[in-house]
């Protein structure tokens, strides 16, 4: 097989596999704001019956079911088509970004590339449950120090380099103080669940390098302060409405790990030149 066949093979089972755990991000975001079990079945919300595993296949299942229920008929939101297909989209696009910086058959690149898709999935489900909720659960944010931090140690052991594991740790460190700094200094402006979200995309962000965590923390601000204007400026919202940040704070989190180096790069070097 060639090359380009098991690259193409390797994509396509990425996104089959995207759009499962997209399924699945779509129980975590209904269920764990409101304290339910994972492991309960699933079950229709307006009638409460129980979806059989047919009526669960991503994407398909809503549309053979032209998105009512099987057994009441009641509507079935198109969120989640779209949040299964958002997720693969969002793992081919983490697949091409970071598989791209280390060789397929690279123990250490790969153990890498599985965190950042556990970063992926859980940054569509903690955006989507901020927006909802204006909440940040422990029950996601917590676990995660644990489960990028091992997937980074562990890389260490396959072989990348152990200065990228003191970075991703100081990083951390850093955007979590920082975080918490503004909101001792302006306790209404930043929520706990923010500051803690911090410790984990500085993590993220330092595995990359020092130029991905400045552009990703700056980014945030940027686009959290455009989409405010914006709202102040339609009379959608003032300037005491309450706006979820984590969803800003993880869009210019991946910012940085996208194009971060090469946007610091290029600053430092404006600066050289002028």
């Amino acid at each position: 097989m060639t090359a380009v066949s098991w690259w193409g093979l390797a994509l396509g089972f990425t996104a089959a596999f995207g759009l499962v755990i997209g399924s699945f991000l779509n129980v975590v975001v209904a269920r764990v704001p409101a304290g339910i079990p994972l492991t309960r079945e699933s079950r229709c919300p307006e009638c409460d019956r129980p979806v059989t595993p047919w009526q669960n296949v991503p994407i398909v299942s809503w549309m053979v079911l032209r998105a009512r229920c099987a057994a009441c008929g009641g509507p079935i939101s198109a969120r989640y088509p779209l949040v299964e297909a958002a997720t693969a989209l969002a793992f081919l696009a983490v697949v091409w970004i970071v598989g791209d910086r280390a060789s397929a058959v690279d123990p250490a690149g790969v153990v890498a590339l599985i965190a950042y898709l556990y970063l992926a999935a859980i940054s569509i489900a903690l955006a989507l449950i901020d927006l909802d909720t204006h909440r940040l659960p422990n029950a996601i944010v917590l676990p995660s120090y644990v489960v990028i931090g091992l997937l980074f140690a562990l890389a260490c052991l396959l072989g990348a380099p152990g200065e990228s594991l003191l970075r991703a740790a100081l990083s951390g460190a850093v955007l979590f103080a920082f975080y918490a700094i503004l909101r001792a200094v302006r306790p209404g402006g930043m929520g706990g669940g923010d500051v803690k979200l911090a410790g984990v995309l500085g993590m993220a962000l330092g595995w990359v390098g020092w130029g991905a965590l400045v552009v990703g923390a700056f980014a945030a601000f940027v686009l959290g302060g455009v989409f405010g204007l914006a709202l102040i400026a339609t009379r959608r919202a003032t300037r005491r409405t309450a706006v979820p940040f984590g969803p800003w704070m993880i869009a210019g989190a991946w910012i940085g790990i996208s194009v971060g180096p090469q946007i610091a790069q290029w600053y430092v070097g404006a600066l050289t030149v002028g």
